[in-house]
């Protein structure tokens, strides 16, 4: 009985240690701390912003409606919707007969003043050279004051006529040439080479100075300008290349580059205004007007290894 109690010690003493030692390794041992998650970097979340289309139309930089500079009847139109035009091509052409008449009497006047200046000219000669005549006379007791006062007029007043048919033959000449200024107003040229979008006149239509005649615009290059919202992570820049497709076909995708950048911020909008031109070879339909989308941001480039 002895030996028993002892055995039974024995293994509760053995027992009872290798319990404890599970328990005093969990209180021994820290607690590891929590790793964070590192914040995603400027980069990261450039290249992870989702794609927004943007919705704007494709323009060209010059499209004007040419106006009538002076007012007339229309006498023939020249070029209709569609046709294609260079700068200076003509397109309508307004009723001319009466300032063409005027044109002609100015030059006739013209012709006359330049003659009373030429036949002024030998009077002036004559009469001064006559003033100098009495002057020597008068030295010489010849001649007497009065004869030598009436030839000092006649010399002043032969420069007088001379100087007036002088301003004449000069304001004769201005309008003469405001005449033909006027005159090559009444043919409506194109303002520079595209295509003629619209026309609004008529042969036989009374035009007033001011009213509308064409409408002329360019093809190409074609541009696209959107907004950019301030808050996108990705800042426009000149040069960037982005794509832009057709509202109306998706698929149809063509690649712009950034042209032109607003120096501020639109605080209506709150938003970039950009300026891109599209590059590469375009297809003939691609008109400008047409509804396009604008992919923005732009696709990121891809990092070299």
């Amino acid at each position: 009985m002895a030996l028993l109690a002892v055995g039974l010690a024995t293994c509760g003493m053995a027992c009872g240690g290798s319990a404890s030692r599970p328990q005093a390794a969990e209180t021994e041992t820290p607690a590891r701390a929590a790793v964070p998650t590192p914040a995603r970097t400027d980069a990261v979340a450039r290249t992870t912003e989702a794609t927004q289309p943007i919705l704007s139309v494709l323009t060209v930089e010059h499209e004007v409606d040419v106006l009538a500079e002076e007012g007339g009847v229309v006498e023939n139109v020249l070029r209709d919707e569609g046709a294609r035009v260079q700068t200076g091509t003509p397109l309508a052409q307004l009723d001319d007969r009466t300032l063409r008449a005027q044109l002609a009497h100015d030059q006739d006047d013209l012709v006359v003043a330049q003659d009373n200046v030429k036949y002024n000219q030998a009077e002036l000669k004559a009469k001064q050279a006559n003033y100098v005549r009495y002057q020597e006379l008068r030295k010489l007791g010849l001649s007497s004051d009065a004869d030598l006062e009436k030839a000092k007029f006649e010399a002043e007043g032969a420069q007088y006529d001379l100087d007036s048919w002088g301003a004449i033959v000069k304001r004769t000449e201005s309008q003469i040439r405001i005449a033909e200024l006027t005159l090559a107003k009444m043919q409506i040229r194109a303002p520079f080479d595209g295509v003629v979008a619209r026309r609004y006149i008529r042969q036989g239509q009374l035009m007033a100075k001011g009213d509308r005649c064409f409408r002329i615009t360019q093809l190409r290059p074609l541009e696209v300008r959107f907004p950019v919202p301030e808050t996108s992570r990705h800042t426009p820049r000149a040069g960037d290349l982005i794509q832009v497709s057709l509202a109306s076909d998706g698929s149809r995708v063509f690649a712009a580059r950034i042209l032109r950048v607003g120096p501020v911020v639109d605080p209506a909008s709150g938003s970039w205004d950009v300026l891109a031109e599209l590059v590469g070879r375009l297809p003939e339909d691609l008109r400008p007007g047409m509804a396009v989308e604008v992919h923005w941001p732009p696709e990121p480039k891809p990092t070299r290894r």
